[in-house]
């Protein structure tokens, strides 16, 4: 079977959005507020302002190409379909995580080291980041290319509030983890249909079932910045996150 990238969306990316929010319990998954009804469209504009220079450049230098006859059109050097993937991609990794804040929540104990741990592991990844970029062997390009762009953003959140995010180390277990093993599987059946190609000659030649190891790499760093960003924007008013379930646990109002 041969797939347009339109069709990709209307089979793999739409229909789950349409999914969670016909099905999301609460308003917004738990998540009240003006933060939570905002975090996710914030977060698309950012994605979007943030991801259209780094893939021009990708695809104007060949590190990847679409096969021509699978788009309707191109805006610079992007099809239109891959722009809505930067919006997309978010709005379903964050209506995932709506759903799992609506029936859980996480406060662990706060660790101070966090900070500079977390911050001091993404800075060190994403200097490898540039160093591969630099190296002038170009199959690193690709892989130093996404956690050269991505890595610094990570680091930001962690020396940000990296106590926090500690927090809900479990809760990102899982919302980046689930979403991102999706898109693998996605990726890889796109990559196989000849949607769009990976170059070999920019990329290390790893590729697990079929799907290089830069394009899973891409994935699992997209989702970390999704899911951060939504998790510290409305952690910043803790009241608005899901309450938790056990009604033993809480108070209330009257005291």
């Amino acid at each position: 079977m041969t797939l347009s990238y339109l069709a990709f969306h209307l089979i793999f990316t739409i229909p789950p959005i349409v999914l969670m929010l016909a099905t999301v319990p609460r308003p917004l998954g738990g998540v009240g507020g003006r933060r939570g009804r905002v975090a996710i469209p914030l977060l698309c504009l950012i994605a979007f302002v943030y991801t259209t220079p780094w893939d021009n450049y990708l695809v104007a230098n060949e590190v990847w190409w679409y096969g021509p006859d699978r788009v309707l059109f191109t805006i610079g050097y992007v099809p239109i379909e891959e722009y809505a993937f930067f919006i997309l991609q978010p709005i379903l990794t964050g209506l995932f995580l709506y759903h799992y804040l609506a029936r859980t929540t996480e406060r662990r104990p706060r660790v101070d080291a966090a900070r500079w741990i977390g911050g001091g592991i993404w800075t060190l990844i994403s200097v490898v980041g540039w160093w591969m970029i630099l190296s002038g062997n170009d199959s690193f390009l690709y892989m130093g290319l996404i956690i050269g762009w991505a890595g610094p953003i990570i680091a930001f959140k962690w020396f940000y509030d990296g106590p926090q995010l500690w927090q809900y180390r479990r809760t990102m277990a899982w919302t980046i983890g689930i979403p991102t093993v999706y898109l693998w599987i996605a990726d890889a059946i796109a990559i196989n249909n000849g949607i769009w190609t990976i170059s070999p000659e920019y990329t290390i030649g790893i590729e697990p079932f079929g799907l290089p190891v830069e394009e899973a790499t891409f994935f699992l760093v997209t989702n970390i910045m999704v899911v951060q960003g939504i998790l510290l924007f409305l952690d910043d008013a803790p009241e608005l996150l899901a309450s938790d379930p056990a009604p033993s646990t809480q108070k209330s109002p009257a005291g």
